[in-house]
């Protein structure tokens, strides 16, 4: 079990360095020059090139990307000297120091996402103001797809074969089908646009909004749509998994027992069937969750919610490269820190996996 737990740590921090490189590889590819972009087009040559020094953009391509796993790493190297290597202050206050060879420490540090170029802000510092947001929006999005998937699938299973059963066999077919960011502009379209009126909903929304009066307000009604539309995709795949694991179970011998004994129907299916039909949602669960987290950012976009995804389209935008690397980068460790644990625990709980 040991070297299993290994194995997947192994496998998931070669997946995060892939990940890096990529990432490193197609924003330095880029066309434009940060630089330049940061001061405007009418400025003193001099000072483009003390800021691309500043950026470490005059260093050689093989060097860029060594400090920039080296600024990644929670255990990184810093010159005492101002070499490409030294640790930015503020990061070498928080760090600390393992042991010291010659003029380089080694430190224990957070990761360094660097500075946006536009507002000088602390990347770690946008990600974690847009972090909540996203968080909301992603949980808010599983715990609908997960309630009305289950019961939709239950259903499902119960008419087999007549129409309830059909009609939501199409609505899962169509659910899995239609990409986010259509699902978005066409509830958006339909709910807020056209029937705006009765619903009461906004095309465009936050979790909070400022008011001139009342400051920072919760208003949980611009969540609804943006939650329906993320969780369309997960809900028809739960609804499709507890209905075909629903009718497998149904089958088995112990079901039929129960009712031969003459248990009420609803609680040979709810305590009974349900129970053990539920496995396969369940392990669905915890990687749509990480999924939601990366596809959200379409779904921001659209109904101007306050997350990472509208932070990444801004920081396009306005070419700032350190946000949008910092908020993949971010994305893509959680995505893969929560697919790490999944496998960490098949691993505990299932005794396949342990024999195996």
């Amino acid at each position: 079990m040991i070297r299993y737990i290994i194995g997947k740590l192994l496998y998931s921090v070669l997946v995060l360095y892939g990940i890096v490189t990529v990432v490193f590889l197609l924003f330095t590819a880029l066309p434009g020059d940060p630089a330049r972009l940061m001061l405007g087009q009418r400025v003193d040559q001099t000072e483009v090139e003390m800021i691309r020094k500043e950026l470490g953009l005059d260093l050689p391509l093989g060097t860029q990307y060594a400090v920039f796993l080296n600024d990644l790493s929670p255990v990184s190297i810093s010159t005492v000297d101002d070499g490409p290597f030294r640790l930015k202050e503020e990061v070498r206050q928080e760090a600390h120091r393992l042991f010291t060879v010659a003029n380089t420490e080694v430190v224990v540090k957070w990761p360094y996402l660097r500075r946006s170029y536009q507002s000088q802000q602390s990347v770690t510092a946008i990600v974690k103001q847009a972090l909540p947001g996203t968080a909301v929006l992603a949980v808010s999005s599983i715990a609908l797809a997960t309630f009305l998937g289950v019961v939709f699938g239950i259903f499902g299973a119960l008419y087999k074969g007549r129409w309830p059963d059909r009609l939501l066999m199409v609505f899962s077919i169509f659910g899995m089908s239609l990409p986010s960011f259509v699902a978005a502009i066409l509830i958006m379209w339909i709910f807020a646009y056209l029937l705006g009126d009765l619903t009461g909903l906004e095309v465009t929304g936050s979790l909070y909004e400022i008011d001139e009066f009342e400051g920072k307000k919760l208003v949980l009604k611009n969540l609804i749509l943006p939650a329906i539309t993320l969780g369309v995709r997960p809900l028809a795949v739960f609804m499709q998994l507890t209905r075909n694991s629903m009718l497998e179970v149904l089958s088995m011998d112990y079901v039929r027992t129960a009712t031969a004994k003459g248990l009420p129907f609803s609680v040979v299916v709810m305590k009974h069937a349900l129970r053990n039909a539920l496995n396969p949602v369940i392990t669905a669960i915890s990687g749509w969750l990480a999924s939601l987290l990366a596809g959200a950012v379409f779904v921001e976009i659209v109904f101007g919610w306050k997350g990472l995804g509208l932070v990444m389209l801004n920081a396009l935008n306005t070419y700032d490269l350190p946000v949008v690397m910092g908020c993949i980068v971010f994305i893509a460790g959680i995505f893969v820190i929560i697919n790490m644990l999944v496998d960490v625990l098949y691993g505990i709980f299932d005794p396949r996996v342990s024999v195996s």
